[in-house]
């Protein structure tokens, strides 16, 4: 259906709703067919940048380009994108064929060739034989599955998509999330995706911008951006993660870091941007699943420990350790043949060098 995603250019983008800076002077490109996730917290501006793109809001600053086409003072209808909304805004008094070629019967197009692109449609999104249903005869997912097949029959330069999944339960979003993905495979569209949930930005996207406070924080592939956050705010946003802080301490020729007497010896690479002296305050990120955790000693950078919650989730086991100095943290381990440490229990914990993440603000 489309052959070349478009390529969307933001440059220095600005939108305030009076006193509040809601986007905040921020420029962005994504790629020509690239799924590209806008991911934050409540309040962060990513559905407002959205729908600034989509033209529902007006930038009261920079400007936005698709391809070479300057497209920021056009109205959305003008814009040739498409909308995914969380409601999915069916119309409940038309069925689905219906709901699917509502777009297409605006733009005027024959009988013969409406059919034809909402049964390719329907196709793509695996809706065969409900052409006929009426809306609340669906259930959440094949609803979803309509409002994406009324997205991309129109043909849009860009599909845009405001937290598509999160009115659906947390199995059918894991399934979807795969739907999605395949489907921008198939057409090579770009999409413009906004979700909160970070599982989710990481297992569809291409890249993911990390907003706060109208800005982006980081861009990156998702396992760039979960493996080396630029600053504690992304380390903790994205999955889980202990941020611990302690001080610098060099000793022959080695820069440790002191965490309430639990000393880290970090990857000297880590350190390669990092200008700090000895004695010096300092954060870092330790993924629980980077941790070790055993009976028996051998286990780099380890201190003893004392297991104060478990919680077991099936194949993994989540652990809330004290050390002797009082500090808790999280470690994360696969259950072996349904053996796994109870609370009380002491133990070891440790963790890689090279598994040790600077945080730089």
């Amino acid at each position: 259906m489309v052959e070349m995603g478009t390529r969307v250019i933001l440059e220095n983008i600005t939108k305030r709703f009076g006193e509040v800076v809601a986007v905040d002077n921020l420029s962005l490109t994504v790629e020509p067919g690239e799924l590209f996730t806008l991911l934050g917290p409540s309040g962060c501006g990513k559905t407002t940048l959205l729908r600034t793109i989509a033209g529902l809001e007006s930038a009261d600053e920079g400007r936005i380009i698709f391809d070479d086409d300057d497209v920021t003072n056009l109205p959305p209808h003008k814009r040739k994108i498409a909308l995914v909304f969380q409601s999915y805004a069916l119309f409940p008094f038309l069925n689905v064929f219906d709901n699917i070629a509502y777009g297409l019967k605006v733009q005027g197009l024959s009988r013969s060739e409406i059919r034809k692109r909402v049964m390719e449609a329907i196709s793509l999104v695996r809706l065969e034989g409900l052409e006929n249903r009426r809306i609340d005869q669906l259930s959440g997912g094949q609803r979803q599955r309509v409002a994406v097949a009324r997205a991309i029959v129109t043909r849009p330069r860009v599909l845009l998509m405001d937290e598509p999944l999160s009115n659906l339960d947390a199995k059918l979003r894991v399934e979807m999330r795969s739907e999605i993905k395949e489907l921008q495979r198939n057409l090579g569209i770009t999409i413009i995706y906004v979700t909160h949930d970070q599982e989710e930005a990481l297992s569809i996207s291409n890249r993911v911008a990390v907003m706060s406070s109208g800005k982006i924080l980081q861009i990156g592939k998702p396992w760039d951006v979960y493996e080396n956050p630029v600053n504690s705010f992304v380390a903790d946003f994205i999955g889980t993660t202990n941020i611990l802080e302690g001080k610098m301490v060099k000793r022959k020729g080695e820069i440790l870091i002191d965490v309430s007497g639990w000393l880290l010896k970090v990857d000297s690479s880590n350190f390669n941007h990092l200008k700090a002296s000895d004695g010096e305050r300092i954060m870092v990120s330790v993924r629980p699943e980077d941790l070790k955790i055993s009976k028996s000693s051998g286990l780099q950078n380890e201190v003893d420990a004392k297991i104060v919650e478990v919680q077991y989730l099936g194949k993994f086991v989540k652990y809330k350790v004290e050390t002797e100095n009082g500090l808790r943290i999280f470690v994360e381990d696969v259950v072996q043949k349904g053996k796994f440490f109870s609370e009380n229990e002491i133990v070891k914990v440790g963790v890689k060098p090279e598994d040790i993440r600077i945080l730089f603000s």
